[in-house]
């Protein structure tokens, strides 16, 4: 079967289960579920970036640039992801504390891993030839802090949750693998077009 079909069907049972099988938490009510969102995307966030490293890494080992195609990639997936755990977390925020922002250390530490990766396409954009462009992107992505996006845990919740946490977990990271996939395959494609 389709790696995306197979996609499609796990992450529409997760959202079944999350709305199904899973009560509302306590003070929180039905916003309690944006956690099955939130956390997986989160995780995506950080996955993301850990594969734009990795490749970089490659990258400045081959210097083939399939591997900076791949980083650069991986790190639009996770700047995207990014912005979704901020936007899903400020929601929960909202409700749990009053506020859509407090500056508590996971939220600072997203705002400033949003700040480094906004730089490093700007340094991306600022190089016109692509094998000087890998090299900088490369080392800039292996030498940036890696702030802690989520540090939540699976502590406290019942057998259900976990098991439906984890689901979602893992059809966030199909979908990640998909679309990663996908994406660096037609970036290659359109550079080597681009560029012979």
């Amino acid at each position: 079967m389709n790696e995306l079909v197979v996609t499609a069907i796990w992450i529409t049972a997760v959202i079944w289960a999350a709305f199904n099988l899973i009560p509302p938490a306590m003070g929180l009510g039905e916003l309690s579920r944006i956690a099955w969102f939130h956390i997986p995307v989160a995780w995506i966030c950080v996955l993301a970036f850990g594969t734009a490293v990795v490749c970089s890494i490659r990258y400045l080992k081959s210097r083939d640039l399939l591997w900076d195609d791949r980083a650069v990639t991986a790190a639009e997936i996770g700047l995207l992801f990014a912005i979704l755990a901020t936007v899903s977390g400020s929601m929960w925020a909202k409700k749990a504390w009053g506020v859509y922002w407090n500056w508590d250390p996971r939220e600072s530490s997203i705002v400033i891993l949003l700040l480094i990766y906004g730089a490093y396409f700007a340094l991306r954009s600022a190089v016109d030839d692509p094998e000087r462009r890998g090299v900088l992107a490369g080392a800039y992505n292996i030498i940036h802090p890696d702030p802690v996006v989520n540090s939540a845990g699976e502590g406290g919740m019942a057998t259900g949750m976990i098991l439906v946490l984890n689901a979602a977990l893992i059809g966030q990271t199909l979908l990640f693998s998909w679309i990663f996939g996908m994406a660096s395959r037609i970036r290659t494609l359109k550079r080597e077009v681009l560029h012979g």
